[in-house]
């Protein structure tokens, strides 16, 4: 049996935690609710799937390639509210608790280094369950990676590869943009 890689869109699950739960704080008044959401995910995921590796990319703040190429890219999308950004160091405590490797590298998005941890784990036969809400990852789906998106909150997901992209969507993962 192929040993099982889990890579998580820290940022997209983040996000998915912040949104989804009300905004839950410590008695300092200190914003817990996307910490507390990833946590139930990050756990959940662990207890059902039994990864034997496991990491979680993120993105970081430097330009990447695409911003040189693109001035405008992202440029409408909005500020991160500060309640959020402030949850980071503590999500980023919880991951080192757990001994979860977080990858990111200046110049690229957590998709680009998603999808070469992804490719580089399939090439060696390794099963790969990408984690994200970013539908964009059924690109990556092949008979060794799969891709797990959020449906609904925090707790409802949905497993796609290939065959499921065909019969839900009527599409093969290379038409994936």
């Amino acid at each position: 049996m192929p040993d099982k890689f889990i890579i998580i869109d820290g940022f997209s699950l983040v996000h998915r935690a912040f949104y989804a739960l009300p905004p839950f704080t410590t008695k300092a008044g200190i914003p817990t609710n996307a910490a507390y959401g990833f946590s139930l995910m990050l756990l959940r995921l662990l207890e059902d799937e039994k990864p034997d590796y496991f990491a979680v990319a993120f993105d970081r703040a430097a330009p990447t390639f695409r911003h040189e190429e693109f001035k405008d890219y992202k440029a409408t999308r909005k500020k991160m509210p500060d309640e959020l950004r402030s949850q980071f160091p503590l999500i980023r405590q919880i991951l080192e608790a757990f001994k979860i490797p977080i990858y990111e590298l200046d110049g690229y998005e957590a998709d680009d280094v998603i999808g070469t941890l992804a490719c580089e784990a399939a090439r060696k036969d390794f099963d790969v369950l990408i984690f994200t809400g970013d539908r964009d990852a059924f690109q990556l789906a092949d008979e060794n990676v799969c891709v797990m998106i959020t449906r609904k909150g925090i707790s409802e997901t949905e497993k796609i590869g290939p065959a499921e992209l065909k019969e839900k969507y009527g599409l093969i993962p290379g038409q994936i943009p």
